[in-house]
């Protein structure tokens, strides 16, 4: 069969006239294959695309970690910022996007990849697309190079501790003083497994193991950086992709609530936006993990030059801050989950909040909770489009709003 392209999904799949999804196509090509349900396989491009760009990853067809390296950075870029135009469209709402910011190749500071034993070993890396294959990416043009490095140790751990037929997960983040690895889905732990556990500890590079959520071992704290103030994330906490793109997430925040005194920080995790804001305002960090909030203040006690922080434990989806807890910030920075905070946002819409940094990664959602806010009066000034996910899907966003 054969159809051309009109235009690319959120996902990154090519639409064709059906409608019938491709994979790793681009508008306007010419393609031909063989339908199957509403999906066209054994892909060959009968007329390319100027966009279409030679992947620079050799495990690119086979892995599924990327969905757009066939298509050039120009082409991507465009392709984002019209995803996050078209969710606005989507709420009737109008929207100042700024360019989108993209991170590097190699940039990557965490992951979950997936590792199983093998008869010769182990492999390390990420399914095939829409598959259970593994396939093994020694050389992935995502992860910084000191993860790539440590891919022998993970192939030794999973010998360690995968089960013949189970699959780990590891949790990898780079940190100055080296990688912090948490295992799931590996062997309980019994005494040989603790002493294997224990020797391989000895790696090079290693800075922390977490295994099934227990600590095995912190050769030194993997701390990291937010705008200068060290933290320690808890094992697997949440953290943005890159060192490139919080960067950027950070500088966009601090200039949506330049001036503000007294900042109220919502979904703050471990101080990512709190700690950097707290140079220059009071700010109260509100999370649901008390893990996350820890580390947030552990960071701030023993980092100089930082106006107070304060912390509270709260689950902001049942229990969400009211227009009289608002009252006493000048200042809000909200950074939800994926699917949003539409009970939380209904509160600040309600609210006298001056000034507000939304940060989502969601344009749908984000545009969603965006239109609670316009319509209760705030401005939306500018939204700044963030990719550190490069060749993927996902987007993110920093919005400035203001309400006089």
């Amino acid at each position: 069969m054969r159809v051309e392209i009109d235009r690319l999904g959120h996902h990154g799949d090519g639409i064709a006239e059906g409608p019938i999804f491709v994979a790793r196509v681009l508008p306007g090509e010419e393609v031909e294959g063989t339908l199957e349900a509403d999906r066209l396989t054994g892909v060959r491009i009968l007329k390319p695309s100027e966009d279409r760009v030679t992947p620079p990853c050799v495990h690119y067809k086979s892995c599924g970690g990327c969905a757009v390296q066939h298509a050039s950075d120009h082409f991507v870029a465009d392709w984002k910022e019209g995803v996050v135009r078209m969710a606005f469209i989507g709420q009737g709402i109008e929207a100042p996007i700024r360019p989108i910011i993209t991170s590097p190749p190699n940039s990557r500071r965490r992951a979950a990849l997936s590792a199983r034993r093998t008869k010769k070993g182990a492999l390390i890396g990420f399914h095939g697309r829409a598959s259970d294959n593994l396939v093994a990416t020694p050389e992935c043009r995502l992860l910084l190079p000191e993860l790539l490095e440590f891919f022998p140790a993970l192939e030794a751990l999973t010998v360690i501790g995968a089960s013949r037929s189970g699959e780990l997960t590891l949790h990898l983040t780079a940190s100055p003083a080296g990688v912090d690895v948490s295992v799931t889905g590996g062997k309980p732990m019994d005494r040989d497994l603790q002493m294997a556990l224990a020797e391989w500890c000895g790696s090079p590079g290693l800075a922390r193991l977490t295994w099934n959520g227990d600590q095995i071992a912190q050769i030194a704290p993997p701390a990291q950086s937010f705008d200068g103030i060290a933290v320690v994330p808890p094992p697997g906490a949440f953290l943005q992709a890159t060192v490139h793109g919080q960067q950027v997430l950070i500088s966009a925040v601090q200039e949506a609530l330049a001036g503000a005194q007294n900042v109220v920080d919502l979904f703050s995790g471990c101080g990512t936006f709190a700690l950097p804001l707290a140079k220059t305002a009071q700010v109260h960090a509100v999370e649901g993990d008390a893990a996350m909030l820890a580390a947030l203040d552990h960071g701030w006690r023993n980092a100089s030059g930082l106006r107070r922080v304060t912390t509270q434990v709260r689950d902001l989806f049942r229990r969400p801050l009211t227009p009289d807890d608002i009252a006493p910030f000048d200042g809000i920075v909200i950074d939800p989950p994926r699917a949003g905070a539409r009970a939380q946002v209904a509160e600040i819409a309600q609210s006298d909040a001056g000034r507000l940094a939304m940060v989502s990664c969601n344009p749908v959602s984000f545009a969603r909770d965006a239109r609670m806010l316009v319509e209760a009066g705030f401005v939306l000034n500018w939204v700044q489009p963030v990719d550190q996910f490069r060749w993927s899907s996902h987007i993110e966003l920093v919005a400035s709003f203001s309400k006089s």
